[in-house]
């Protein structure tokens, strides 16, 4: 076990055989016998082993395993296979996290993630997409109002949130299901931690679409274009975008797109997109306002403040409950945390005011 994970910390962080062994103060082919498990590490060599990948020591000796099955990518060329398997170790890990946490409930402390049983099994356009959100909004009770915190909500619907510390700007989202080594199965999605809450907020909805629309598109609808417009109609369902822009406009102001992005964390461009394809503005007024919005360079960096970053929050709520109910010790929850002892029991007294997520 500790071989593999070895090689698994290794790889997530992007070190060669040589590289590792550098940093720890051993050849390269120690490190190759250490992975084959052929050398076993001493308790400071695993240390050095541990601080060079960015990981615990506590992950060496990880019992609980995840099998990571149909991982879909949303990238660019740029983000290669290389990367795709060490953002995949990355995810591993977090996963087995939370399957260790939860399997010291009696009971799982949410649903098991389950689509609406009322959802359209045929969708012939993109047009028809609107009324399926909304009827994925009715169902689920999410009304017609911004949904605050999105990683809440799809936490608190049965799916796990990962938000990997990931740089490489070709990567744009992650599904896949978790499988155990009893046969239970999470679905998954995984988003960079290193975007701005707008880009996060829209990709997750974005993969959401994928498990919700899979096996229900008609013929020649494009399943990326499909999922852009169910992450835009979630975010900004259509009678939102029709009371707050109006029925038709000949323009639209940046100010109020401005406003609407950080009141619904729908990006500009996305609010833009949303009144093309609710008829409030024409094709021909979007393709001018689009040609603006790019001149200024707003693109790739929108103005103004940045929408505040989505952050898992379900997890620390649940080691600290799974603390409460003893099921597990003081020990372990420092260890799902991630943090050391001494602030561990800092931050369950509330002595720290430095509110971070851990996992």
């Amino acid at each position: 076990m500790i071989a593999d994970r070895i090689r698994q910390a290794r790889l997530a962080a992007g070190l060669t055989l040589g590289a590792l062994g550098e940093q720890v103060g051993v050849s390269h082919t120690a490190i190759q016998k250490y992975e084959k498990g052929l050398l076993t590490p001493s308790s400071s060599q695993l240390l050095k082993l541990a601080r060079a990948c960015g990981v615990r020591t506590e992950y060496f000796f990880r019992t609980h395993t995840v099998e990571l099955l149909q991982p879909e990518f949303r990238k660019l060329s740029t983000f290669g296979k290389t990367a795709q398997d060490a953002l995949k170790i990355k995810v591993v890990e977090l996963v087995e996290k939370r399957v260790e946490l939860l399997g010291a409930f009696p009971e799982l402390p949410f649903p098991a993630f389950a689509p609406p049983v009322n959802l359209p099994e045929h969708i012939a356009s993109l047009d028809e997409i609107d009324a399926f959100s909304d009827t994925v909004r009715n169902t689920w009770q999410l009304g017609m109002n911004p949904i605050a915190d999105l990683t809440d909500t799809l936490e608190g619907l049965g799916l796990l949130v990962i938000v990997a510390d990931e740089e490489n700007p070709g990567f744009s989202g992650l599904t896949a299901k978790a499988r155990t080594e009893d046969g239970r199965e999470y679905p998954v999605v995984a988003v960079s931690k290193r975007w701005p809450g707008d880009r996060q907020r829209f990709t997750l909805a974005h993969e959401l679409g994928h498990l919700l629309l899979e096996g229900r598109l008609a013929d020649g609808i494009d399943e990326e274009k499909a999922c852009d417009r169910f992450a835009g109609a979630l975010l900004a369902p259509r009678v939102a975008v029709l009371q707050l822009l109006g029925q038709q406009r000949h323009a639209l102001e940046w100010q109020e797109l401005y406003v609407l992005k950080h009141e619904f964390g729908l990006s500009m461009a996305g609010w833009l997109q949303r009144a093309k394809q609710c008829g409030v503005i024409t094709e021909t007024a979007h393709l001018s306002m689009v040609k603006r919005f790019s001149a200024r360079g707003w693109r790739k960096n929108e103005p103004g403040d940045p929408l505040l970053q989505e952050h898992p929050r379900l997890f620390d709520q649940l080691v600290y409950r799974a603390l409460a109910e003893q099921y597990i010790s003081e020990g372990k929850a420092a260890e799902l945390l991630g943090i050391p002892m001494m602030l561990f029991h800092k931050e369950r007294q509330l002595e720290s005011s430095d509110a971070v997520a851990y996992q």
